[in-house]
């Protein structure tokens, strides 16, 4: 598997957009070590655009006609490699080089199933979502039990003009699309992937743990009552080092407290001391002095795990780092010890990738309120991707909640890299 193609523009006409992404697209497809004849295509575009999304789908189809299918969706923000479009006009596109019986797309008008050639299985799927459908959750969930490893990766399309999706499969409409022109409002639409597509996807929840694993023992909905035993509110003072006789300085420091939550069963701080990717992140929403309680944005049941933390720019950036290392851990060659691949790092950092690592391509679904600022800077969160991997093809866009598995986060990143195969 070679190199995925890309490109990203920025321009107020969309035309202009697309024209920059196309001449980088066809400089690449004539490189050696990219592919030539890719089939399925990745879009992302930012809301300035939405508008346009048939157009803008029409005009990619029919200027790159060996591209059979597509998949996509608009964000507030889109990312590529090295760089955020952030609230401007701007489109990315990567070509995925791909065998078609090895993937599947489907939209809801076209489910996961309809149409199936005999011999695929679902292994893992890219999910792009409408966050106004109604139990979206659940829809989620629902897809992640058709595929055979319940792994999904994506993200809630994030708009102020349209949350649109694209979906196109196999030289024109998907069966069952009827006259649809392959942009699509409301539910769920993607890629299904079968196990001969390698990935490898990890979830940085942007934050870190400052106190010890606790579980739920009394709760009602939305509130903690008791953890470890103990009045819930008496163990979040007692882990914050605060007390409510000094107001303004314990709402200062609740504010920037969040809780990880996990099932029963499984444990919220790994030994790593940091998140898991069953953790999921919640707000705290409120104080029950009554009860001795705190409620957070989710509903929770006795035997549940939890563990208060916070989230800032050094939070996040080591986060994210760390989901790095991890990939490069997994994509690293055996023989080479993790010691000496972090010490070539600084030195390889930004250049071409290393081929041992098979990184044809990767996506990145980042939440729309952590990009810029929350990372100390403007395209400071995909230049520490790139730091980490190296200059790879990268699209991807800023969502209005992720994907990972089949939970719904929210605040985190998802990064998934397509890993080649030598020959």
């Amino acid at each position: 598997m070679k190199l995925f193609p890309y490109g990203h523009a920025t321009h107020p006409q969309w035309q202009m957009a697309a024209a920059l992404v196309l001449a980088q697209l066809r400089a690449q497809m004539a490189r050696p070590d990219h592919a030539a004849s890719p089939t399925l295509g990745l879009l992302y575009v930012t809301d300035h655009f939405a508008g346009a999304a048939q157009d803008i789908l029409d005009h990619f189809s029919a200027e790159l006609r060996e591209v059979t299918d597509w998949s996509g969706t608009v964000g507030i923000g889109i990312a590529s490699n090295n760089v955020e479009y952030y609230d401007e006009p701007a489109l990315a596109v990567m070509l995925c080089d791909l065998p078609s019986h090895h993937y599947r797309v489907f939209s809801g008008v076209a489910p996961l199933g309809v149409g199936e050639g005999m011999g695929f299985e679902p292994h893992t799927a890219l999910v792009h979502a409408d966050g106004t459908t109604p139990d979206v959750a659940e829809l989620i969930a629902e897809m992640a039990a058709r595929t055979s490893t319940g792994y999904l990766f994506g993200g809630l399309a994030s708009s102020r003009n349209g949350a649109v999706q694209f979906a196109v499969g196999g030289n024109g409409n998907i069966k069952g699309h009827g006259a649809a022109g392959g942009v699509f409002r409301g539910g769920l639409s993607g890629v299904a992937f079968s196990e001969d597509v390698a990935l490898v996807s990890r979830v940085t929840q942007g934050c870190q743990p400052i106190a010890p694993q606790r579980i739920v023992t009394a709760c009602d909905g939305h509130v903690l009552t008791e953890l470890d035993g103990q009045p819930a509110l008496d163990v979040l003072l007692k882990d914050l080092g605060i007390t409510l006789d000094q107001p303004q300085a314990a709402m200062t420091r609740l504010r920037a407290t969040l809780v990880g939550l996990t099932e029963a069963g499984s444990d919220a701080v790994g030994r790593t001391g940091n998140f898991g990717a069953d953790v999921t992140v919640r707000h705290i929403i409120g104080l029950d002095p009554a009860r001795r309680g705190v409620a957070i944005a989710q509903q929770v049941t006795p035997g549940m795990r939890i563990a208060f933390c916070q989230r800032d720019v050094q939070a996040a950036r080591a986060d994210l780092m760390r989901i790095c290392a991890e990939i490069r851990e997994e994509l690293e060659p055996e023989e080479m010890p993790q010691a000496v691949a972090a010490a070539l790092a600084p030195r390889h950092a930004l250049a071409a990738p290393n081929p041992e690592r098979r990184i044809a391509g990767a996506v990145y679904v980042s939440c729309a309120g952590r990009g810029g600022p929350h990372f100390g800077g403007p395209s400071a969160e995909l230049q520490i991707v790139r730091h980490a991997l190296g200059d790879v093809p990268l699209v991807g866009f800023f969502a209005g909640g992720e994907i990972a598995r089949h939970h719904l986060y929210g605040y985190t990143g998802v990064l998934t890299v397509f890993r080649s195969h030598s020959n």
